[in-house]
């Protein structure tokens, strides 16, 4: 009874989606490989060092030439996903059992490919480790926030941004481990991916209605991913674009009550772009 009641869940449903498509071969990006690649028609080989090394915004990369790179990753996914959605409309009504849960699991690693894509361009940190086939609560945790803001939740543009304020705050090359797993940013997340369980269901209901008849329906399921997943990978570029993190900064040493600590601030107008630990400042100690 209990396992039924879990396959029912709508949060249970989206984690267990979103677990088996991070799986599908392909799904996962190189952060290094996939950053020299998209950067490489838009920066010479010295900025796309620092950018791997540290990170673009770190590199002085601007938010407009990142939004260029963006857009290109943007509409190679989209036409992947449209193209693999028809496909799977093809065979018709007869198929549908196996084709709509299919296309969904395959929609959802578009997502996945999009959202790590626009978070690396964007300073975000790797999202997946090399180890194993498991994802871990913290990835899943921003990977749900992302999926939320893809689908216009504003908790979760909220959460979002409250994840990246802690990591340019500590100069973090990690994501909030707690934060995300149990402290203030996990009610959001469980919120968010019950949310979007909800909306899959929707979805898979309209595709299998338009796969329904064999070859239109394969025009009309490539036209309706084409129709949603590019609004969606446009509005996380959006909102991960005008994050503390994707801002040019550099290093600053701050010195208070004696403890030294790195943030970072924006770079000075018309500033060099080169990543580098600016001078040490120290609060006025009492005379």
């Amino acid at each position: 009874m209990n396992q039924g009641k879990v396959s029912e869940n709508p949060e249970s449903r989206f984690s267990a989606v979103m677990v088996g498509a991070a799986r599908l071969p392909g799904v996962r990006i190189h952060r290094e490989a996939y950053l020299r690649k998209a950067l490489a028609r838009y920066c010479t080989e010295d900025e796309i060092r620092r950018a791997v090394e540290g990170t673009p915004a770190a590199a002085g990369l601007t938010t407009e030439l990142l939004g260029r790179a963006a857009d290109d990753s943007i509409r190679y996914e989209t036409a992947k996903a449209s193209a693999l959605s028809a496909a799977a409309g093809v065979p018709g009504f007869l198929a549908l059992p196996a084709t709509v849960p299919a296309d969904t699991a395959q929609y959802f690693a578009h997502m996945l490919r999009i959202s790590q894509k626009l978070a690396y361009l964007y300073s975000w940190p790797d999202l997946f480790s090399d180890d194993g086939d498991d994802v871990d609560d913290a990835t899943m945790g921003v990977l749900t926030l992302f999926f939320g803001v893809m689908f216009g939740t504003q908790s979760a543009n909220a959460a979002v941004g409250k994840v990246a304020g802690m990591m340019a705050e500590q100069v973090a090359r990690k994501l909030p481990q707690k934060a995300l797993t149990q402290g203030v940013v996990y009610p959001v997340v469980k919120k968010v991916a019950a949310y979007i369980g909800v909306q899959m269901t929707k979805q898979t209901f309209a595709k299998s209605v338009s796969k329904a008849i064999p070859v239109v329906g394969a025009a009309v399921s490539g036209t309706l991913t084409f129709a949603t997943y590019r609004p969606m990978a446009k509005r996380l570029k959006k909102h991960l674009s005008e994050s503390v993190l994707a801002q040019p900064t550099h290093r600053v040493v701050v010195v208070e009550a004696g403890e030294a600590r790195e943030t970072l601030v924006p770079k000075p107008a018309g500033g060099s772009a080169t990543d580098g630990t600016a001078a040490a400042t120290e609060s006025p100690r009492p005379s």
